[in-house]
């Protein structure tokens, strides 16, 4: 296990030496400590390495993910995980807005709640939030799933795609396009899988599930202005 102290390098430094990996592997686990919510820790990786992340991370942290398994040990700023690939990004904490933003693959779980846009533009990637979610949350997503244990803001799913939500308690509100589904055998055998990789314990009958109506998938002169 390697011990980086940011009190002592740069993050640059730290990310370097995370990237480095990439070419040639010699540590697996890696702890950073003294993150102070600092920004851009851990972004980039392309490695099957862990990474812990000991106190509170700033923006964009752990962004660009592709094989890693980063685990934030507190909040984390705007952006967590944003543009994810593959592998995995563990908040302890707190997200803050864009959680997951254009994230294509992999799982990112927060053990909190989630700021505005939670989700947004998703394009393929799972997204389980333990607590709420904010306004917006998966505007314009294309792909993946969203799940939500606790409460939705205002404008859930609004223009999303094909993006699939399932939220366990209220929803403030529904955005454009967006309507609640009927919940069937495969959705409840697909929402026990990702709740049993985040590690809570939910009972996955209790949860809605809401997606694309689809209306706005083509162009309709009526609605020109």
């Amino acid at each position: 296990m390697k011990t980086i102290d940011l009190a002592s390098i740069e993050i640059r430094e730290l990310n370097q030496q995370l990237h480095d990996q990439a070419v040639n592997c010699t540590d697996r686990e890696w702890v950073v400590k003294n993150p102070k919510g600092k920004h851009n820790i851990a972004c980039g990786l392309d490695q099957l390495i862990s990474v812990d992340i000991e106190g509170h991370a700033g923006y964009f942290c752990a962004g660009m993910n592709k094989s890693a398994n980063v685990t934030i040990h507190g909040n984390a700023g705007q952006g967590v995980a944003e543009n994810m690939m593959s592998g995995n990004v563990r908040v302890k904490g707190d997200a803050s807005a864009c959680a997951g933003a254009t994230s294509h693959g992999g799982l990112l779980v927060i053990e909190g709640n989630a700021s505005a846009r939670c989700g947004i533009s998703m394009k393929g990637s799972d997204i389980v939030v333990k607590g709420n979610v904010g306004h917006m949350s998966c505007f314009m997503a294309q792909a993946g799933t969203l799940v939500v244990c606790g409460d939705a803001g205002d404008a859930l799913g609004d223009s999303l795609y094909e993006t699939r939500i399932y939220v366990k308690g209220s929803v403030k509100s529904l955005g454009a396009d967006c309507v609640e589904k009927e919940i069937r055998q495969e959705h409840i055998q697909e929402l026990t899988e990702l709740l049993n990789r985040a590690g809570f314990d939910e009972n996955p009958t209790a949860f809605k599930r809401y997606g694309s109506a689809r209306e706005l998938y083509n162009f309709k002169v009526d609605n020109a202005y």
